[in-house]
Protein backbone atom coordinates (compact mmCIF):
# COMPACT_ATOMS: atom_id res chain seq x y z
CA UNK A 1 0.00 0.00 0.00
CA UNK A 2 1.26 3.44 -0.08
CA UNK A 3 2.13 5.93 2.46
CA UNK A 4 -0.34 9.29 1.86
CA UNK A 5 1.45 10.90 4.28
CA UNK A 6 4.79 11.33 2.04
CA UNK A 7 2.92 13.22 -1.07
CA UNK A 8 2.83 16.25 0.80
CA UNK A 9 5.68 19.01 0.20
CA UNK A 10 7.15 20.55 3.43
CA UNK A 11 4.48 22.69 4.73
CA UNK A 12 5.95 24.01 7.77
CA UNK A 13 3.05 22.97 10.58
CA UNK A 14 4.57 24.99 13.04
CA UNK A 15 4.83 28.32 11.16
CA UNK A 16 1.36 29.18 11.98
CA UNK A 17 0.22 31.71 14.79
CA UNK A 18 -0.89 29.05 17.64
CA UNK A 19 0.86 30.22 21.23
CA UNK A 20 4.40 28.72 21.56
CA UNK A 21 5.62 27.66 25.20
CA UNK A 22 9.20 27.27 26.41
CA UNK A 23 9.87 25.31 29.29
CA UNK A 24 11.11 26.90 32.58
CA UNK A 25 11.05 30.14 30.99
CA UNK A 26 14.12 28.95 28.60
CA UNK A 27 13.89 31.21 25.21
CA UNK A 28 16.08 30.66 22.51
CA UNK A 29 18.92 32.55 21.85
CA UNK A 30 18.32 33.13 18.40
CA UNK A 31 15.61 30.86 15.64
CA UNK A 32 16.51 28.88 12.78
CA UNK A 33 15.08 30.73 8.96
CA UNK A 34 12.60 27.46 9.11
CA UNK A 35 9.56 29.18 5.85
CA UNK A 36 13.74 29.94 4.00
CA UNK A 37 14.31 25.80 4.91
CA UNK A 38 11.22 24.92 4.25
CA UNK A 39 11.67 26.76 0.71
CA UNK A 40 15.04 25.02 0.26
CA UNK A 41 13.50 21.59 0.82
CA UNK A 42 10.61 21.85 -1.96
CA UNK A 43 13.73 22.90 -4.29
CA UNK A 44 15.39 20.10 -3.49
CA UNK A 45 12.27 17.51 -3.02
CA UNK A 46 10.74 18.93 -6.67
CA UNK A 47 14.37 17.35 -7.91
CA UNK A 48 14.29 14.23 -5.97
CA UNK A 49 17.54 14.50 -4.21
CA UNK A 50 16.68 13.05 -1.41
CA UNK A 51 20.62 12.80 -0.26
CA UNK A 52 20.71 16.75 -0.42
CA UNK A 53 17.61 16.84 1.60
CA UNK A 54 19.05 15.05 4.76
CA UNK A 55 22.34 17.21 4.37
CA UNK A 56 19.78 20.36 4.80
CA UNK A 57 17.99 18.44 7.80
CA UNK A 58 20.90 17.66 9.74
CA UNK A 59 22.51 21.13 9.22
CA UNK A 60 19.38 22.87 10.28
CA UNK A 61 19.03 20.62 12.97
CA UNK A 62 22.66 21.28 14.49
CA UNK A 63 21.92 24.84 14.48
CA UNK A 64 18.70 25.06 16.07
CA UNK A 65 19.90 22.69 19.23
CA UNK A 66 23.30 25.18 18.78
CA UNK A 67 20.67 28.63 19.60
CA UNK A 68 18.37 26.11 21.95
CA UNK A 69 15.60 26.70 19.14
CA UNK A 70 13.40 24.05 19.87
CA UNK A 71 10.19 24.90 17.89
CA UNK A 72 12.76 24.96 15.17
CA UNK A 73 14.74 21.74 15.95
CA UNK A 74 10.70 20.13 16.23
CA UNK A 75 10.07 21.08 12.42
CA UNK A 76 13.68 20.01 11.54
CA UNK A 77 12.75 16.35 12.90
CA UNK A 78 9.33 16.27 11.26
CA UNK A 79 10.52 17.03 7.86
CA UNK A 80 12.94 14.46 9.36
CA UNK A 81 10.81 11.65 9.61
CA UNK A 82 9.10 12.16 6.04
CA UNK A 83 12.53 11.82 4.72
CA UNK A 84 13.96 8.90 6.46
CA UNK A 85 10.26 7.06 5.01
CA UNK A 86 11.39 7.75 1.78
CA UNK A 87 15.04 6.55 2.50
CA UNK A 88 13.88 3.66 4.43
CA UNK A 89 16.47 4.72 6.78
CA UNK A 90 14.73 2.76 10.44
CA UNK A 91 17.31 3.81 12.86
CA UNK A 92 17.29 7.19 11.94
CA UNK A 93 13.52 7.58 11.43
CA UNK A 94 12.47 6.06 14.50
CA UNK A 95 15.13 8.22 16.52
CA UNK A 96 13.25 11.14 14.73
CA UNK A 97 10.08 10.21 16.12
CA UNK A 98 10.92 9.75 19.75
CA UNK A 99 12.48 12.93 19.92
CA UNK A 100 9.36 14.25 18.15
CA UNK A 101 7.25 12.91 20.15
CA UNK A 102 9.34 14.40 23.34
CA UNK A 103 9.68 17.78 21.88
CA UNK A 104 5.76 18.16 21.43
CA UNK A 105 5.00 17.01 25.15
CA UNK A 106 7.61 19.44 26.18
CA UNK A 107 6.71 22.34 24.91
CA UNK A 108 2.89 21.77 25.11
CA UNK A 109 1.77 21.43 21.39
CA UNK A 110 -0.47 18.25 22.68
CA UNK A 111 -3.65 20.07 22.18
CA UNK A 112 -2.73 22.55 18.94
CA UNK A 113 -3.05 21.77 15.19
CA UNK A 114 0.39 21.87 14.43
CA UNK A 115 1.41 19.39 17.55
CA UNK A 116 -1.08 17.10 16.43
CA UNK A 117 -0.04 17.46 13.18
CA UNK A 118 3.32 16.35 13.98
CA UNK A 119 1.92 13.24 16.16
CA UNK A 120 0.16 12.75 12.66
CA UNK A 121 3.65 11.90 11.03
CA UNK A 122 5.37 10.14 13.76
CA UNK A 123 2.47 7.69 14.00
CA UNK A 124 2.95 7.27 9.91
CA UNK A 125 6.84 7.00 10.51
CA UNK A 126 6.47 4.15 13.42
CA UNK A 127 3.78 2.42 10.79
CA UNK A 128 6.30 2.40 7.91
CA UNK A 129 8.67 1.17 9.96
CA UNK A 130 6.26 -1.93 11.23
CA UNK A 131 5.12 -0.77 14.61
CA UNK A 132 1.56 0.34 13.39
CA UNK A 133 0.29 -0.47 16.77
CA UNK A 134 2.34 1.79 18.34
CA UNK A 135 0.79 4.73 15.81
CA UNK A 136 -2.77 4.55 16.61
CA UNK A 137 -3.16 5.83 19.48
CA UNK A 138 -1.38 9.00 18.03
CA UNK A 139 -4.18 8.81 15.13
CA UNK A 140 -6.67 8.56 17.76
CA UNK A 141 -4.85 11.61 19.38
CA UNK A 142 -4.55 13.76 16.49
CA UNK A 143 -8.23 12.78 15.46
CA UNK A 144 -8.96 13.98 18.86
CA UNK A 145 -7.24 17.55 18.74
CA UNK A 146 -8.18 17.94 14.83
CA UNK A 147 -12.34 17.23 16.12
CA UNK A 148 -12.39 20.19 18.70
CA UNK A 149 -10.15 22.66 16.37
CA UNK A 150 -10.82 22.36 12.55
CA UNK A 151 -14.08 22.33 10.22
CA UNK A 152 -15.28 19.03 9.92
CA UNK A 153 -14.15 18.43 6.33
CA UNK A 154 -10.58 20.71 6.97
CA UNK A 155 -8.40 18.44 4.23
CA UNK A 156 -6.11 18.06 7.09
CA UNK A 157 -8.58 15.36 7.86
CA UNK A 158 -8.06 13.44 4.90
CA UNK A 159 -4.23 13.12 5.29
CA UNK A 160 -5.21 11.27 9.30
CA UNK A 161 -7.95 9.28 7.61
CA UNK A 162 -5.54 8.04 4.95
CA UNK A 163 -2.85 7.20 6.95
CA UNK A 164 -4.54 5.58 10.17
CA UNK A 165 -6.28 3.78 7.17
CA UNK A 166 -3.03 1.91 6.39
CA UNK A 167 -2.00 1.31 9.95
CA UNK A 168 -5.27 -0.20 10.93
CA UNK A 169 -5.40 -2.67 7.93
CA UNK A 170 -2.20 -3.60 9.43
CA UNK A 171 -3.34 -4.92 12.70
CA UNK A 172 -6.40 -6.36 10.95
CA UNK A 173 -8.73 -3.89 11.30
CA UNK A 174 -10.27 -4.09 7.68
CA UNK A 175 -13.76 -2.33 7.94
CA UNK A 176 -12.34 0.03 10.04
CA UNK A 177 -9.62 0.94 7.46
CA UNK A 178 -12.28 0.68 4.31
CA UNK A 179 -14.50 3.38 6.50
CA UNK A 180 -11.45 5.75 7.26
CA UNK A 181 -10.59 5.48 2.96
CA UNK A 182 -13.76 6.39 2.44
CA UNK A 183 -13.81 9.13 4.41
CA UNK A 184 -10.56 10.50 3.05
CA UNK A 185 -11.95 10.28 -0.43
CA UNK A 186 -15.46 12.67 0.90
CA UNK A 187 -13.24 14.61 2.43
CA UNK A 188 -11.01 15.12 -0.77
CA UNK A 189 -13.69 15.41 -3.01
CA UNK A 190 -15.02 18.42 -1.50
CA UNK A 191 -11.62 20.09 -2.53
CA UNK A 192 -9.40 21.81 -5.54
CA UNK A 193 -6.68 20.17 -7.26
CA UNK A 194 -6.33 17.09 -5.21
CA UNK A 195 -7.06 14.43 -7.62
CA UNK A 196 -3.42 13.10 -6.89
CA UNK A 197 -4.75 12.21 -3.20
CA UNK A 198 -7.76 11.24 -4.10
CA UNK A 199 -5.55 8.34 -6.43
CA UNK A 200 -3.22 7.07 -3.86
CA UNK A 201 -6.81 6.29 -1.51
CA UNK A 202 -8.41 4.72 -4.43
CA UNK A 203 -5.45 2.51 -4.97
CA UNK A 204 -5.02 1.91 -1.52
CA UNK A 205 -8.45 0.95 -1.03
CA UNK A 206 -7.53 -1.67 -4.35
CA UNK A 207 -5.26 -3.10 -2.29
CA UNK A 208 -7.57 -3.71 0.82
CA UNK A 209 -9.90 -5.40 -1.36
CA UNK A 210 -7.15 -7.84 -2.84
CA UNK A 211 -6.31 -8.63 0.34
CA UNK A 212 -9.55 -9.68 1.52
CA UNK A 213 -10.47 -11.65 -1.76
CA UNK A 214 -12.82 -8.66 -3.20
CA UNK A 215 -10.55 -8.88 -6.34
CA UNK A 216 -13.86 -7.40 -8.63
CA UNK A 217 -14.16 -3.93 -6.58
CA UNK A 218 -10.28 -3.66 -6.26
CA UNK A 219 -10.11 -3.10 -9.96
CA UNK A 220 -12.73 -0.61 -10.15
CA UNK A 221 -10.99 1.38 -7.32
CA UNK A 222 -7.56 0.98 -9.40
CA UNK A 223 -9.64 2.32 -12.73
CA UNK A 224 -10.57 4.92 -10.55
CA UNK A 225 -7.57 6.04 -9.42
CA UNK A 226 -6.32 5.86 -13.18
CA UNK A 227 -8.60 8.44 -14.23
CA UNK A 228 -7.84 11.12 -11.34
CA UNK A 229 -4.19 10.77 -12.36
CA UNK A 230 -5.16 11.42 -15.49
CA UNK A 231 -7.54 14.36 -15.24
CA UNK A 232 -6.65 16.78 -17.76
CA UNK A 233 -5.66 19.99 -14.98
CA UNK A 234 -3.58 18.29 -13.47
CA UNK A 235 -0.64 19.65 -12.71
CA UNK A 236 2.31 17.62 -14.29
CA UNK A 237 4.82 19.40 -11.65
CA UNK A 238 7.31 17.12 -8.77
CA UNK A 239 4.50 16.12 -6.71
CA UNK A 240 2.51 14.48 -9.72
CA UNK A 241 5.81 12.95 -10.01
CA UNK A 242 6.13 11.65 -7.06
CA UNK A 243 3.02 10.09 -6.82
CA UNK A 244 3.36 8.43 -10.11
CA UNK A 245 6.74 7.57 -8.97
CA UNK A 246 4.82 5.51 -6.12
CA UNK A 247 1.61 4.78 -7.94
CA UNK A 248 3.60 2.64 -10.65
CA UNK A 249 4.06 -0.17 -8.51
CA UNK A 250 0.71 -0.89 -8.02
CA UNK A 251 -0.72 -0.32 -11.65
CA UNK A 252 2.09 -3.33 -12.46
CA UNK A 253 0.70 -5.31 -9.46
CA UNK A 254 -2.98 -5.10 -10.64
CA UNK A 255 -1.63 -5.83 -14.18
CA UNK A 256 -2.39 -2.29 -15.93
CA UNK A 257 0.16 -2.00 -17.85
CA UNK A 258 -0.55 0.25 -20.80
CA UNK A 259 -0.81 2.83 -18.14
CA UNK A 260 1.97 1.35 -16.15
CA UNK A 261 3.98 2.57 -19.14
CA UNK A 262 2.39 6.04 -19.87
CA UNK A 263 2.28 7.14 -16.77
CA UNK A 264 6.52 6.26 -15.98
CA UNK A 265 6.75 7.94 -19.46
CA UNK A 266 5.23 10.99 -17.68
CA UNK A 267 7.02 11.03 -14.41
CA UNK A 268 10.48 11.31 -16.52
CA UNK A 269 9.65 13.67 -18.63
CA UNK A 270 8.97 15.42 -15.61
CA UNK A 271 11.57 14.93 -13.70
CA UNK A 272 14.15 15.72 -16.90
CA UNK A 273 12.45 19.23 -16.81
CA UNK A 274 13.50 20.21 -13.32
Amino acid sequence: MIDAFDYKEPSCPLCGGEDFYYPDREKPLDTIPIRSVIDKLNGVFAKNDLEQAEKILEYWLGEAKVLRDKRGELEIRSEQMGLFRKTNNRDKGLESVEEGIRLVRLLRLDDTVSGATVLLNAATTYKAFGFAEKGIPLYEEAEKTYNGRLEKNDSLFAGLYNNMALALSDVGKTAEAEDAYKKAISILSLHQNRENDIAVSYLNLAHLFDENNRQEEAYVMVEKAIEYLNTPTLPHDGYHAFVLSKCIPSLDYFGYFFAKTNFEKRMNTIYERT
